[in-house]
């Protein structure tokens, strides 16, 4: 029998996390009873239409504890006297000794109100991404006694310390990834190397259906109808706009060509003064964050897609950027770099063109190829295509993830009759 599984989330809805969004779609068309725990209300202006489609109710807690101070004292009240208290105070003053910071206590506070209200009965609590959202995971399950799984993706895996990310995965019924990257990292911190799984993401291919019509053959001759280069994501620093900016600026100066950027964050005007400084302000429009079925249609209109992905300095990356899976499921060439799991989907020369990240030169070069050859940038979209429909179907995923779920479940019913 299925469990009622409460998901435990940074922030919902995300219009930069399409892919937990369409994974709890999936998992609901699958059968599976879900309530969503945010710990953040929602920014985002507007949403993506597979939101609208998501049936779960959402219960929001405390974003932050002096907000909603009687809500948190009334959980605290209420925990002080529940026999999972005393295990859970004395994980949190491990937790805090190794990590004095207002967010350890938010998290605690947040688990409490969690554990207290405990939403339609929650049998099962499963975290996605496994800093902040799988520390309040993680807390309320020593509070209740129910156990939890986690969803790991790349920036919280990457700017974890080790010592908590290999207690979490040892506590962690089991907890899957979206990139070999990832997985290899996790794997090499834990003993319990099998409860670590590596699954991708992939996509509705339904949603981003096969485009019949070619790309043009823009060759960027021709001032009046430029090569149209898009790139959607975030403005920080681990998309790389700036280097991406740069290599834009190093195209030869005969080149026809235009760039739009999709998509939100705090260094919009930082980039905007950039491209003021490089003199391409009149060649790239900022279209700020859009919903999937409009960054669909910019995918179908334009040439080429790029996106310079880096190492942050905090250790901040990209795991599979699913933007790429996007493009290139419209036959849209993509440029990006050899970080994290952006090999895992594209290969140089053979589905897309890929350089070392940091290295505006090399950038500029593989965007002055794919300007100038049209004929280049059909075959190397043909072939991402194809790559993602053999191997990025997001059905795949629900099955592991049911899969994994459900022998969990069993495993957990044949110890309650023999206990």
């Amino acid at each position: 029998m299925r469990k009622k599984i409460l998901i435990v989330l940074k922030g919902y809805p995300r219009l930069s996390e399409t892919f937990i969004a369409q994974e709890l779609l999936g998992l609901e068309r699958a059968g599976f009873d879900l309530t969503l725990i945010s710990m953040r209300k929602p920014t985002d202006k507007k949403r993506h239409p597979v939101h609208d489609q998501i049936k779960a109710r959402v219960v929001y807690l405390p974003e932050y504890l002096y907000q909603e101070p009687l809500r948190v004292l009334r959980a605290l009240f209420a925990g002080v006297s529940k026999p999972g208290f005393k295990a859970l105070l004395k994980q949190f003053w491990a937790d805090l000794r190794r990590d004095l910071t207002p967010n350890r206590f938010r998290r605690f506070g947040q688990a409490l109100v969690l554990a207290h209200e405990w939403p339609d009965g929650g049998e099962w609590l499963h975290a996605h991404f496994i800093h902040t959202p799988a520390s309040v995971t993680a807390y309320a399950s020593i509070m209740t006694g129910v156990p939890w799984t986690c969803s790991a993706h790349a920036k919280d895996i990457w700017t974890s310390p080790d010592w908590e990310l290999l207690e979490k995965l040892g506590r962690a019924r089991w907890t899957v990834t979206c990139t070999h990257s990832g997985f290899d990292h996790m794997r090499s911190l834990t003993g319990a190397k099998d409860r670590v799984h590596l699954s991708y993401h992939g996509l509705d291919l339904a949603r981003f259906n096969h485009v019949g019509e070619p790309h043009s053959n823009r060759d960027g001759s021709e001032p009046a109808d430029p090569v149209r280069i898009v790139s959607v994501g975030r403005a920080v620093e681990k998309k790389g706009y700036d280097v991406l900016l740069q290599a834009l600026a190093l195209l030869p100066a005969e080149l026809n060509w235009s760039f739009e950027h999709i998509g939100g964050g705090d260094g919009l005007a930082k980039l905007k003064a950039q491209a003021e400084r490089l003199g391409l302000a009149d060649r790239i429009a900022w279209r700020g964050a859009l919903a999937q079925e409009e960054v669909l249609a910019h995918y179908r209109q334009a040439d080429i897609f790029a996106l310079a992905c880096r190492v942050a300095a905090d250790g901040d990356r990209d795991g599979l950027p699913n933007v790429l899976v996007e493009a290139s499921s419209q036959r849209l060439v993509c440029i990006s770099t050899n970080v994290s799991g952006v090999p895992e989907l594209l290969t140089d020369g053979e589905n897309g063109l890929i350089v070392p990240p940091e290295n505006p030169q090399a950038l500029a070069l593989a965007l002055e190829r794919a300007i100038r050859e049209p004929v280049i940038r059909h075959l190397l979209g043909d072939a991402a295509e194809r790559r993602v429909r053999d191997h990025f179907d997001y059905h795949s995923s629900i099955r592991q993830l049911t899969e994994l779920f459900e022998s969990e479940w069993q495993r957990q019913e044949q110890w309650q009759k023999s206990a």
